[in-house]
């Protein structure tokens, strides 16, 4: 499930009636108000829409059964950062976490930026870059997904972001106040545990991709690249831009070219205009250099 705008989803609002059927006629109408006729609404009727962006205020509405869906009322918890907390405390975080949709493209923060709010993705991808400013490059340092939170600096005691975060597949995410986080991670044990240990390991990922961007292969390299994104997305299927791979390799984009082609004529992948199906994985898990299986085994 992913939620069709970017923005902050409304899933609160003030309901006249009680109980869930109740509740959902009344965010279902508001929706449909924004929403009257044509293909949108086509989409909307046949469940292929999670939310609706209210133009005049900016604010996206979430559809309450993807509201659900998102919370985990009773079900599986999507971030596996999440999951790894006791179910208590978990909940007690809910009313702190607020629903978002990430569109590609989309900008959490940027270098020298205050953190106004932690994410918590469910599904997508934001890569974490590096910037130059002699040229305007930029180098991807990490990639984070459903294992893992965008603003670890707040959990170190640091205010400033030192990366951009690019959002590099769409997808839905909880997100947090910085102040509400700072505030749970104070009372909370088993998040400032989850935080501290993922932080380490996305510590310990960045020396690894160091060391194998200068000593293995470019093939072996992208090979480990894409398998990583795969394990982030949970899809054999995926976009990444050709921008994208010579900013996480560090090489250029012929380099892309080049070791994509090779990967395609042993038909491990398919990859055209930016979207790639992996065919073989355990054939591209072979064709990687060692530090995928390094990089897999410190944050899962």
């Amino acid at each position: 499930m992913s939620a069709k705008q970017s923005g902050p989803l409304e899933t609160n609002p003030s309901f006249p009636e009680t109980g869930r059927a109740g509740e959902e006629r009344v965010a279902n109408g508001r929706i449909l108000r924004l929403v009257r006729s044509g293909p949108e609404r086509q989409a909307l009727e046949s469940g292929q829409v999670d939310a609706v962006l209210d133009r005049a205020t900016g604010t996206a509405f979430l559809l309450p059964a993807a509201h659900r869906a998102l919370s985990s009322d009773g079900g599986k918890i999507a971030n596996s950062l999440l999951a790894a907390l006791p179910r208590e405390d978990y909940q007690s975080l809910l009313g702190d976490l607020e629903p978002v949709a990430l569109a590609v493209g989309e900008v959490l923060y940027e270098p020298g930026e205050r953190i106004r709010y932690v994410y918590f993705p469910n599904e997508g991808q934001v890569s974490l870059l590096t910037m130059v400013v002699v040229g305007r490059k930029a180098l991807e340092v990490s990639l984070v997904g459903a294992e893992g939170m965008i603003g670890i600096p707040l959990a170190l005691g640091a205010d400033a972001s030192p990366v951009r975060a690019l959002v590099q597949g769409s997808g839905s995410a909880l997100r947090m106040k910085a102040a509400s986080f700072r505030e749970a991670l104070r009372h909370c044990l088993p998040l400032q545990h989850e935080v501290h240990r993922y932080a380490y390991a996305k510590l310990l990922q960045a020396r690894q991709i160091a060391a194998c961007n200068r000593f293995h292969r470019t093939e072996a390299r992208l090979a480990r690249c894409l398998l990583v994104a795969r394990d982030r997305v949970r899809s054999d299927q995926f976009h990444l831009t050709h921008e994208f791979l010579a900013n996480a390799l560090g090489i250029r984009r012929v380099g892309v070219t080049n070791a994509a082609s090779a990967l395609q004529r042993r038909k491990l992948i398919i990859y055209r205009r930016g979207n790639i199906h992996i065919l073989d994985r355990k054939g591209l898990t072979a064709a990687s250099c060692g530090c995928y299986e390094i990089i897999r085994n410190l944050t899962g």
